[in-house]
């Protein structure tokens, strides 16, 4: 069986987090690798961008506690956006915020430390939400009505 490099698996978010993914931290940007040649030459930061999309990169440290092992209570996942991702408010003044991750992907990558040698997965998405909002209606999934419905709002005005 032939699957192409690079090959990425789409997964629904129950299925990847059957009790749910909580945010802990801040979503950063991911840059490309800078040499100190690079910092000593004052050469900007440039961004990472997702070979598939084109789109930049950022990540965000996810806890995911239906995991069997402490290793993977929590993962990173790499959001391809345009702009970046803003996570879902804190509940309660809990430092975990409840997120639901749209457009989820894995991707399996080989690991070796000496002679061990492992198979990981990388998680990517496309987006984040609150538990219980809606999706975005917008993009290529958008209802076809909701492109006219809110142009006709703004001819009224």
């Amino acid at each position: 069986m032939a699957v192409p490099y690079g090959k990425r698996f789409p997964i629904e978010f129950d299925e990847l987090f059957p009790e749910g993914a909580y945010v802990v931290g801040a979503v950063t940007a991911v840059t490309e690798y800078q040499s100190q040649e690079d910092k000593a030459r004052n050469r900007p930061v440039r961004p990472r961008l997702d070979e598939v999309s084109g789109l930049p990169l950022f990540k965000v440290t996810i806890a995911d506690p239906s995991a069997e092992k402490d290793r993977d209570k929590s993962i990173t996942v790499e959001i391809a956006a345009k702009v970046q991702p803003v996570p879902p408010p804190a509940v309660n003044g809990l430092p975990f915020r409840p997120v639901v991750l749209e457009g989820l992907t894995v991707q399996p990558r080989a690991e070796a430390s000496g002679q061990a040698k492992w198979i990981t997965w990388v998680a990517r998405a496309t987006g984040m939400r609150a538990v219980g909002e809606q999706k975005a209606s917008h993009g290529p999934h958008a209802k076809p009505g909701a492109a006219m419905a809110a142009d006709a709002r703004s001819a009224a005005a």
